[in-house]
């Protein structure tokens, strides 16, 4: 990912978590457990991230970002999910760090500020063997609770272009059969899908055939995930707003099947990236406009870490004076917007103030005081 980077927890065994031990006040030592999360690899010029679980980094857009208006009549609006709260997942480093340090003066702010927020699932590593009872695992948590789960498949081959977040299934016939595994564990309940961070973005470095190749499966998985859970929400990488033109996004995001209601919900975009809610809207709207795809498509917002908007100089690796946005929500407000998630796990480093993928408390409180 251009500028994108950040390290998210993913859920890589039953718990699959990057935990931070550091005591009070002091540095934060960060030791992995399992998975780190994307980082990037020689960002560019003026970079600004937008990551997922295993250091990767994205492309940041030559053109200015269009602004766009709200989307036309035509396009109603379906309902968002039934359910009026999201999952929280019980497994997460942040809850381990708050409950392992009951004497840091900085725990009330990361606990009432963090802690407590709904955030994504990643499921960053290929496993076929145990992906569907993993899956299921989260799944029936939130479902128990009434509550809807967020979770980030990403495992498609040759991720990040092989960078820091390289990784994922061998090919893309594998990929093809891990998906169907992960849909397996979905059932019939409630579930926000965020298909793939960075694939549809971040396709630049490779060739027509395997970007074609590529599509061709995000497609299907689309198809296979909303098969197999009619109740499952899918969306699709749009970058974010200071990447790609909307207009050259949208012909990216049709290729890969995400203006057809058979595999698709919409699109996301601002994963594990700093531009504000505002932009971000603006650009997800008339992503959806040149979309041009059925009624009812909508559009996701990472708001993790965009509170302050993105670093004038594009820094994209845990760049300091941001903050915390908008707190997740299915009900946002806004026409053609369905929720404000947080994807990246705020306080998860991206690799410049702590190991990536690591919960690091000292980040974490300068992002929620």
């Amino acid at each position: 990912m251009v500028a994108a980077a950040s390290v998210v927890v993913a859920v890589g065994t039953v718990t699959g978590m990057l935990s931070a031990a550091g005591e009070g006040g002091g540095p934060d030592e960060a030791r992995p457990v399992v998975s780190s999360s994307p980082r990037p690899a020689s960002p560019p010029v003026a970079p600004s991230p937008s990551g997922s679980p295993s250091a990767s980094v994205s492309p940041k857009a030559e053109a200015s970002p269009e602004t766009s208006p709200s989307r036309t009549a035509k396009k109603e609006r379906q309902a968002v999910p039934a359910s009026t709260g999201l999952y929280r997942h019980p497994d997460a480093q942040v809850l381990d760090w708050v409950r392992d340090h009951p004497d840091d003066p900085r725990r009330a702010v990361i606990e009432s500020r963090i802690a407590v927020r709904p955030a994504a699932v990643w499921f960053a590593d290929y496993s076929p063997d145990t992906i569907t009872s993993r899956v299921r695992a989260v799944v029936s948590g939130g479902a128990a609770q009434g509550r809807v789960p967020v979770v980030v498949p990403y495992a498609v081959p040759d991720r990040d272009c092989g960078g820091y977040s390289g990784g994922g299934a061998p090919d893309l016939a594998a990929y093809d059969d891990w998906i169907d595994r992960f849909a397996a564990g979905l059932g019939g309940a409630e579930v926000i899908v965020i298909l793939e961070p960075d694939a549809i973005a971040q396709s630049g470095c490779l060739s027509a055939g395997e970007r074609a190749d590529r599509f061709a499966s995000l497609a299907r998985a689309g198809r296979v995930l909303k098969d197999a859970d009619p109740r499952a929400r899918v969306y699709f990488d749009a970058g974010h707003s200071g990447w790609r033109t909307p207009a050259g996004q949208a012909a990216l995001l049709r290729q890969a099947g995400a203006a057809s209601a058979a595999s698709s919900d919409g699109v996301f975009s601002n994963v594990s990236n700093f531009h504000a809610t505002a932009a971000e809207a603006a650009y997800d709207r008339a992503v959806l406009d040149a979309l041009d795809g059925p009624p009812g498509l909508g559009a996701v917002i990472d708001t993790s870490r965009n509170g302050n908007g993105a670093p004038a100089d594009g820094e994209w690796c845990d760049p300091a004076g941001r903050r915390i946005g908008h707190a997740p929500t299915l009900s946002t407000g806004e026409a053609g917007i369905d929720a404000y998630l947080w994807v990246k796990l705020p306080g998860e480093s991206d690799g410049c103030r702590g190991e990536p993928g690591t919960f690091t408390p000292s980040y974490a409180y300068d992002l929620a005081r």
